[in-house]
């Protein structure tokens, strides 16, 4: 019991820290990719673990999708997925809001020709269009294969909902849409005690996203089915699934965060 209760003497803490970040998102997380000095197992980065091996536990589950079309990576952040999306699909396009997380991502991805970034806000009003625009600039005319990771748990119902709705004029027909999220099940406090937070320490990534960015929230069944609904998508498979961090409380492996997944298609 006492161990239980000792971790909520992290709130005063995580107070002080979360009140610093911006109450813009996009100045948050402009600022936050901004400052970004390294990424990868030994980065800045909370989500970069460096390691290509959470996306292939989700290669069977690509097996549904058309393989022949390019794949939109939707956050991509610094580009990690994108670039290893690339090498399963002709083409993966990384999109991100922070012009600054773009940035990154291209200088990260030197020449890799299957790969491209463009800086795009999904929830805005016809996001979709423009996303179907960048896809013709990097060669690519009809449907596509859309990715998204760790976005949807950072956003609230409208935004959410806003997003799906965009992502329907790029699947098209063909495409589907493949989500894993971060499904934590209990409370804030046991969100960052779980990933090595206590009252005395704060691993340096996690105390960088709790300062610098907005509360995350959780992402799972239920957020799905109201973010996209029945008269618009098929769900063809949904399941738990693990959130991949930077390496935390061991050096040589990444942490895990509960998480969800699912695959759908537009109807």
């Amino acid at each position: 019991m006492l161990s239980a209760l000792r971790k909520y003497l992290l709130i005063p803490r995580l107070i002080r820290l979360s009140s610093a970040a911006p109450k813009d998102p996009l100045t948050a997380w402009d600022r936050y990719w901004g400052n970004v000095r390294s990424t990868g197992a030994t980065g800045d980065v909370l989500w970069d673990s460096g390691s290509s091996h959470e996306l292939e536990g989700y290669l069977p589950k690509f097996a549904r999708m058309d393989q022949s079309l390019p794949m939109v990576d939707v956050g991509c952040g610094n580009g990690s997925f994108t670039r290893l999306l690339a090498q399963h699909f002709p083409h993966a396009l990384g999109l991100d809001y922070s012009a600054n997380a773009v940035d990154r991502a291209r200088q990260e991805s030197g020449d890799i020709t299957t790969a491209s970034f463009a800086v795009r806000d999904m929830t805005a009003p016809d996001a979709g269009r423009t996303v179907v625009t960048a896809l013709e600039a990097a060669g690519w005319t009809g449907d596509a294969n859309v990715f998204i990771r760790g976005v949807l748990h950072v956003l609230d119902s409208k935004g959410r909902a806003a997003l799906a709705a965009n992502l329907l004029p790029v699947v098209g027909s063909r495409g589907s849409v493949f989500l894993a999220e971060t499904n934590f099940p209990g409370t804030p406090v046991d969100y960052v005690s779980h990933l090595g937070a206590t009252r005395d320490s704060i691993p340096a990534p996690l105390e960088w996203a709790i300062k610098g960015l907005p509360m995350p929230g959780r992402f799972g069944a239920a957020q799905r089915a109201k973010a996209f609904p029945t008269a618009d998508w098929n769900l063809l498979e949904e399941g738990a699934t693990s959130i991949e961090t930077r390496p935390l409380s061991n050096p040589s492996d990444p942490d895990l965060i509960p998480g969800y997944f699912a695959l759908l298609r537009a109807r």
